[in-house]
């Protein structure tokens, strides 16, 4: 192990893939990404990954040269799995935003495991990566007869990089319909499909499983340990549990949120509101509800990008301007259409209505999941500036924490591997946020549940020790 050498995570989300390179002593040292792209393959689209593995190869070589990586991680969205035989992808990587026929759909999903065997819910496309590996074997048989392994999304890459096969709990565990977690062994999909003898032994995430081989400069190279990726928002989990955050609710978002408390009871999990059992790198359950709200907030305000002024979010409550669900496909309020009520004068107030939509989305996502704890937010609302205040305004006995870096899965997956090198190297730099105090929100919350037509659930209790 080269303890003293940077370390560079991709961080390879549906959208944006990025790679950050962390020092020694946990700082980011430089940072830069790229957006994949998707392509039609025999009437699927599939995911570039030459073009993809081109940008990483490039983008990973220069960090050797610049920054002395010594090791590189990988941390990936969970909708996503790679046949592969020998060194060779024999089937492109579904887009998991597509359907199957309705007809083969209707077939496979008589397949699908009880929810109560994998807490994982019936959701539509391919948000179920074991639906989308049913999807494929049923019209390609010959490239599931061809592979030798089926690689979950972070081990594609850490095998294009090391050579080495491998799974990982945490990503296999993550709404896939592949997971029995109360036994922690694969679900009776994965034997009665016969898919058992094509999964790769595990290691844990974060574990050295290979090296790759850089060529930072004319004449010279350098090896760099690969380590076994992990689902990106249980990598974010495992960062602020690595900080000392106990008993909390993590909110992390991205393209989606994705809401993790682990207090709240499996018995309490409703898998018609996309509320499921994650897995955690340790392998533990970890109770979760989610809804698609980056790519929601993008659909509903127009693709806003700007700052939203506070004055505007002001002027929507007044109005009594309404987003309501749903913008996207899965998630607490499935089968409806996103829409709204009252008048929208310009698209800075269209914004500011979409920003209020993901607000009041994650306010009745954490009742469901019984969220009576202190809370985390990490993700990109967080550079939003509004978000954390306004949802601290609407649970004022639960104290909320933002993170300084909005990137708690990169940083999760940087610790995993400094944790194999013996190395603690960041610190709690979490601030807790003010409620706004913006007049009329109370009220435009309990109208907004009363048009969209929601029968709240009975608030927990919020309870008051907090140890982080």
């Amino acid at each position: 192990m080269t303890s003293s050498k940077a370390v560079a995570v991709f961080d390879l989300g549906k959208t944006n893939s990025k790679l950050f390179v962390f020092g020694a002593d946990g700082s980011i040292l430089s940072e830069t990404r790229t957006k994949p792209r998707w392509i039609e393959h025999e009437s699927m689209r599939v995911l570039d990954d030459e073009a993809l593995f081109g940008w990483m190869t490039a983008a990973l070589s220069t960090a050797v040269a610049e920054h002395s990586v010594g090791h590189v991680m990988f941390s990936g969205h969970g909708c996503t799995f790679a046949l592969v035989e020998r060194d060779q992808l024999v089937h492109p990587l579904l887009d998991y935003e597509q359907e199957p026929p309705q007809l083969l759909a209707d077939r496979i999903d008589m397949l699908v495991p009880a929810f109560d065997e994998t807490y994982s819910p019936r959701l539509p496309l391919g948000f179920n990566y074991g639906r989308h590996m049913l999807w494929l074997e049923a019209i390609k048989p010959e490239v599931f007869n061809r592979a030798d392994a089926i690689l979950p999304y972070p081990q594609f890459w850490s095998w294009k990089f090391s050579g080495q096969k491998a799974s990982e709990v945490s990503y296999i565990g993550c709404h896939s319909h592949l997971w029995a977690p109360l036994r922690g062994d694969f679900s009776s999909l994965v034997d009665h499909q016969e898919w058992r003898e094509k999964m790769p032994a595990f290691e844990p995430a974060g574990a050295a499983i290979g090296s790759w081989e850089a060529s930072p400069g004319e004449g010279s190279s350098a090896s760099v340990v690969v380590h076994n990726g992990v689902h990106d928002s249980n990598s974010a989990l495992y960062f602020y549990r690595s900080l000392g955050f106990d008993d909390f609710t993590l909110v992390s978002t991205g393209t989606w949120v994705i809401i993790f408390n682990s207090a709240c009871p499996l018995e309490a999990l409703d898998e018609h509101r996309d509320m499921l059992a994650n897995v955690t790198v340790d392998g533990r359950p970890a109770p979760t509800i989610r809804f698609m709200g980056g790519r929601e907030y993008d659909v509903a305000s127009g693709g806003w990008s700007k700052g939203i002024s506070l004055d505007a979010v002001s002027r929507v409550i007044a109005k009594g301007v309404f987003a309501l669900p749903s913008f996207a496909p899965g998630g607490p309020m499935q089968g409806r259409e996103g829409r709204f009520v009252g008048p929208l004068v310009d698209d800075e107030e269209r914004a500011a209505a979409a920003l209020l939509y993901v607000v009041m989305m994650t306010n009745l996502s954490l009742d469901l999941i019984q969220s009576a704890n202190p809370i985390v937010i990490d993700g990109g609302l967080v550079k939003t500036g509004l978000f954390a205040g306004l949802l601290a305004q609407l649970r004022p006995l639960q104290p909320i924490f933002t993170s300084t870096t909005a990137e708690g899965s990169a940083f999760g997956a940087a610790a995993l591997v400094f944790d194999t090198l013996g190395q603690k190297p960041f610190a709690n730099e979490t601030k807790e946020a003010a409620p706004l105090q913006l007049f009329g929100l109370e009220a435009y919350c309990d109208a907004w549940c009363a048009l969209a037509e929601i029968e709240q659930p009975e608030l927990a209790q919020p309870r008051k020790e907090f140890h982080a």
